[in-house]
């Protein structure tokens, strides 16, 4: 397929977007040259279904050199934060969103064993072979309305190299018999490499300042981030919204003065029921459940436990939730919301 000219819808998208960057942040707005550019590349990539540079110069019959295209991707001095706010703005406002859950994860992107130019790539272990490949992990703030779902905030996560090396080479003096005294003391964690719960909370702190009319009806996050400090602070940041997250199956909950596991909990003394739940675009599941308000040990505080397994599975999962005045079924039905960050990575690995 031949492109000579940016699609007549992308035009004037990026009119649109030029309009409301000069009001956002004046002086921000492209130049002539930096919209024709970033028109061609958006009519590309829908085209060609890639980002690649020479499938772009093909497509235009040699209009634009691949020399070209790639220096103005790096050279030129483009607003790229303001660039992703302000077209998520324009898109909220097309669609009169208001308010919307807010969901989290991340992701591993696989590269080549040998790249060490991509940015935030590092060595990660490959799930299909079982072997190593450098890779690079993004951490994805994705906002779920009534009626699109659409990704708000990114930040791409590398461990410390500083960290992780202190951590092999302590592993391997600990399998040696030496002393923890005797060992090397860990290394404080350079502020470059924030943990995935910090790139999270920094995303949910830009979100809050970029879309301040945007109500927060709820966060969800998988069990990484399902720690006491995220949690709190997300509610906090959030303006007090409910906050779902899962608990591992061995983390501690105290009843009747007795701490036991999560696990053991709902497996000796509140066993669960079936029930049918109603997910996004109408479709009902059934499901078995349990709950109670819990003090969850390391949380140090009650929270809202849930025990969910869904038809065919053998193990429970274990939300926790901070918000105690939601119902158990809300909990569990604003939770399936989160799967939908799952299809936005199918898609976009593609």
């Amino acid at each position: 397929m031949l492109m000579n000219a940016p699609a007549t819808f992308i035009q004037s998208y990026i009119d649109d977007l030029n309009d409301a960057l000069n009001q956002l942040k004046p002086g921000a707005a492209l130049t002539r040259i930096q919209a024709a550019w970033l028109g061609t590349c958006l009519t590309c990539i829908l085209l060609m279904n890639s980002v690649c540079w020479a499938k772009f110069e093909r497509a235009s019959l040699g209009d634009c050199k691949v020399a070209a295209l790639s220096w103005v991707f790096r050279k030129a001095s483009i607003p790229w934060d303001w660039l992703l706010r302000v077209s998520v703005v324009l898109i909220l406002k097309r669609y009169g969103i208001t308010e919307g859950v807010l969901a989290f994860d991340e992701s591993d992107r696989a590269r080549s064993k040998s790249t060490k130019r991509i940015y935030k790539v590092y060595k990660q272990k490959h799930k299909g072979s079982g072997g190593y490949v450098n890779g690079q992990t993004i951490v994805l703030l994705l906002l779920v309305t009534s009626s699109i779902t659409v990704p708000v905030g990114f930040f791409f996560y590398m461990p410390d190299p500083a960290l992780k090396q202190w951590d092999k080479e302590d592993k391997g003096l600990k399998k040696s018999g030496i002393a923890k005294k005797d060992r090397p003391i860990k290394p404080e964690r350079d502020s470059a490499y924030p943990t995935k719960t910090e790139i999270a909370l920094g995303l949910l702190k830009e979100f809050k300042v970029a879309h301040s009319l945007i109500k927060i009806k709820g966060v969800l996050a998988d069990a990484l981030y399902g720690e006491k400090a995220f949690m709190d602070e997300a509610a906090k940041e959030s303006g007090g919204s409910q906050v779902i997250s899962q608990l591992r199956k061995n983390q501690n909950i105290e009843y009747r003065g007795r701490i036991r596991s999560v696990e053991s909990y709902f497996n000796s003394i509140n066993k669960g029921i079936d029930q049918i739940i109603r997910v996004r675009g109408g479709k009902e599941i059934k499901v078995t459940v349990s709950s109670a308000r819990l003090k969850v040990s390391s949380h140090s505080k009650k929270r809202f436990v849930i025990a969910l397994k869904y038809d065919g599975e053998n193990d429970y999962r274990y939300l926790v939730a901070t918000d105690l005045t939601w119902r158990t079924q809300d909990i569990i039905q604003a939770y399936t919301l989160r799967w939908l960050i799952e299809v936005f990575f199918e898609d976009w690995k593609l």
